[in-house]
């Protein structure tokens, strides 16, 4: 028998008659792997991988292991006492004091590892090994499959091989109630919609380069009452970028290029560019748009049409009514799937769109969209506004039958224009103070530097990973280390902060402290000083509306949503940002957002009446589960029911309270349990949740809105992932419903 793998854990099955051949990557031979391969590679023969398995543990695959001990190790120890049970039974004799303890302490755990790792050899195979052979796909049942998946292209590729028409083929009916079901009876307008069953032709896009070029277009819009736009620019930074062009699109094949700003020449030092001739004048360009974007008679759709808008803006163009392709498909699909025009056209129209990099290359070498030849740019740019009228007939039908027309147009559509406005306005920071607070910062790094040097007895880089590992595990010989697939050691701030808390590393506390500070300096006060707008000398985020599954907004460019407030370094940071003279700023805040909603959802009448009556959320919550009275409570005991609650929210386990709390897993469990049975309709809401969202793949906030979970029914070592993440979903979701 040849096993065909990459896949180590598949080495304990080599024996006389069983070898594994490992395929060969970017070039590299295949190799054949026996019983003296397996040696090799793991120090023991194929019946003693498991044994060595147990010992290393398997970052990857969940399994603990013993602490501190790796393959060559746990190699060592095998071949020296024979297998695993006899090492396990004469732990004892071991002479190094930290193995000896370590192995006493954790026999237990390394038993259960075993039966992790070990394969089982007796599951029951009712099929014959003829069934199992390669054969031919039925064309029918393939086809009927993809169609109801939706996979557009792959449809008419596998068609097209197997010489088959698919065109007028049925999809098999879905579940009733399911999510494909949904999907299924909602209009598919690429297949209803004529004017979809055009060919995407680059080559049939108009390039307009005056006037009486441009009215035809702007004509067809008033008669039809709608308008797909978008413009191309010379950077990604609305309050900076020039604009370049406009492109429109009024029925699918029918879109045009405006190019408005485009140029010839390298430009050279003395300014060797050159206006690129066949542009129409941008003033007498905007002046002929303007009535028909500000028509509130006529629909303007776009994919992120906020960018847009924001561009035009600055050209003294405001545009409505507005519709959002983006948005569209983030209110019916959030969780399934990316929402940017490429994903979407490939997924709804089965059409990959040209690529922005071949026209404007990628990396150091990559121009200005206004350096391309406009010959080149038209298609790309007429092709966008085509795609993005395309896929408003496919989505904007299909938000009924999707549940979701409330939450696109009471909460996304109309947040457009606000956010808009908001990043446009911006805000002020005082640059000096920045300044000085970077200068600050260096000095602290330099004193934290030289005294994690001083506890770890040499000169190394702080922020190398690698050599911080060394220094912990090899070096130090500090426990807890576990190595990553590159086979460095692990030194993440959880790995910093067990060997800090449990094992009193002050070299681990002191690096932990060298972090924070330095991403303080290069995140914020670094980093905010460059965002600073040279126009308006303020700081412009851009807030993302399809960047997070639950609809909560995200910052970018830069992040103004993390800035830490408990800190003594955060709130110096936040105090850099500043009113204009004669004015101030307004800080608000909700009330436990979450905690309430999570009793609203749940039906926790004495959470509700606490904050009804507006008492101590969290001392309500140390007096009904610990039984203290409210008078005179230990602040450690209210702290403790805090980190209950936070947690309980993001379906915290007795491993995540325990770590939070620093207390022992049994009391942090303990700690829980007596929670829910407090408040039973909390542990009621969590079960059902995630039965809900296994049985129709998604979960929904107060609102409609749906969040959906595809890899809830997943096993391994995600599935308690997901399950927490589906419990949090519906209110952080519904949160953020409140918000928008």
């Amino acid at each position: 028998v040849s096993i065909v793998s990459s896949d180590k854990d598949l080495m304990q099955l080599v024996g006389p008659n069983v070898r594994m051949l490992k395929p060969g990557l970017q070039g590299k031979p295949d190799e054949v792997i026996d019983e003296a391969g397996v040696a090799q590679k793991f120090g023991v023969g194929p019946d003693r991988v498991i044994d060595v398995q147990a010992l290393a543990g398997d970052s990857t695959d969940n399994v603990p292991g013993a602490p501190g001990i790796g393959i060559k190790t746990a190699a060592t120890l095998i071949n020296d006492y024979g297998d695993l049970d006899a090492l396990l039974n004469r732990a004892e004799e071991i002479k190094q004091p930290k193995r000896r303890q370590t192995l006493i302490d954790n026999a237990e755990l390394i038993r259960i590892s075993r039966r992790l790792v070990t394969l089982a050899q007796d599951v029951p195979v009712p099929e014959a090994l003829e069934d199992l052979v390669l054969r031919e796909p039925v064309a029918d049942d393939l086809l009927g499959f993809l169609r109801l998946m939706e996979f557009r292209t792959l449809t008419a590729r596998v068609a097209n091989q197997l010489g088959v028409s698919h065109e007028d083929m049925p999809a098999p009916a879905a579940p009733e109630g399911s999510a494909s079901a949904a999907a299924t009876a909602a209009p598919s307008g690429d297949w209803q919609d004529p004017g979809l069953a055009l060919p995407l032709d680059a080559s049939a896009y108009e390039t307009v380069r005056d006037a009486a070029a441009l009215q035809p277009y702007l004509d067809a819009a008033a008669r039809r009452g709608w308008l797909a736009v978008d413009t191309e620019t010379t950077s990604l930074d609305e309050m900076q970028a020039d604009l370049v062009g406009v492109s429109l699109c009024v029925e699918p094949g029918q879109a045009c290029y405006i190019p408005l700003d485009h140029v010839t020449g390298d430009g050279d030092l003395l300014g060797a560019q050159q206006r690129a001739e066949g542009q129409m004048p941008m003033e007498d360009a905007l002046a002929l748009l303007k009535p028909v974007l500000e028509d509130p008679a006529i629909l303007k759709i776009g994919q992120n049409l906020k960018y847009d808008l924001k561009i035009l803006a600055r050209h003294g163009l405001s545009v409505a009514p507005i519709d959002d392709t983006m948005l569209l498909s983030y209110a019916q699909a959030a969780g399934l799937h990316a929402h940017g025009m490429d994903a979407l056209a490939d997924r709804h129209l089965g059409h990959q769109p040209i690529p922005i990099k071949s026209l404007i290359g990628s990396g150091k070498s990559a121009i200005g969209f206004h350096q391309v030849e406009i010959d080149k740019a038209a298609p790309y740019a007429a092709e966008d506004a085509d795609v993005t009228l395309r896929l408003h007939r496919v989505l904007k039908p299909r938000l009924a039958a999707e549940r979701a027309t409330t939450v696109y147009e009471t909460l996304e559509r109309p947040l457009i224009p606000v956010l808009a406005r908001m990043e446009m306005h911006g805000i002020k920071v005082d640059r000096d103070r920045l300044s000085r607070l970077s200068n600050t910062f260096s000095q602290k790094m330099a004193g934290l530097e030289a005294e994690c040097h001083e506890l770890a007895g040499q000169s190394f880089n702080l922020g190398s990973p690698k050599q911080l590992g060394e220094i912990l595990f090899d070096k130090m010989e500090l426990p807890g280390g576990s190595k990553t697939k590159t086979g460095a050691w692990g030194t993440g701030a959880d790995v910093l902060e067990t060997l800090a808390a449990e094992h009193g590393s002050d070299l681990a506390a002191r690096i932990l402290d060298w972090r924070q500070v330095s991403k303080l300096k290069s995140t914020y006060t670094d980093a905010l000083q460059t965002h600073v707008n040279p126009e308006t000398g303020r700081v412009h985020t851009s807030f993302s509306l399809a960047a997070t599954s639950t609809g909560r907004l995200a910052s970018t460019d830069p992040n103004l949503q993390n800035i830490p407030v408990r800190t003594e370094a955060g709130r110096e940071i936040r105090e850099a940002f500043v009113p204009e003279p004669g004015n101030v700023i307004l800080s608000l805040d909700y009330s436990q957002i979450e905690l309430r909603i999570l009793a609203h959802i749940a039906g926790i009448e004495a959470l509700k009446t606490a904050f009804r009556e507006g008492q101590d959320i969290h001392a309500l919550t140390a007096s009904e589960v610990f039984g203290v009275p409210l008078e005179g409570m230990d602040p450690m005991v209210r702290r403790q029911a805090k980190a209950i609650n936070f947690g309980v929210i993001y379906g915290i386990s007795a491993f995540g309270l325990s770590n939070n709390l620093r207390i022992p897993r049994d009391e942090a469990k303990a700690f829980i349990d007596a929670y829910f049975a407090k408040f039973p309709g909390i542990r009621a809401y969590m079960d059902a949740t995630v039965a809900a969202a296994k049985a129709q793949g998604y979960v929904e906030t107060l609102f409609g809105r749906r969040i959906h979970t595809p890899d809830i029914n997943a096993r391994g070592p995600r599935q308690g992932f997901q399950s927490r993440a589906a419990i949090n979903a519906p209110i952080q979701g519904s949160a953020a419903d409140v918000i928008r």
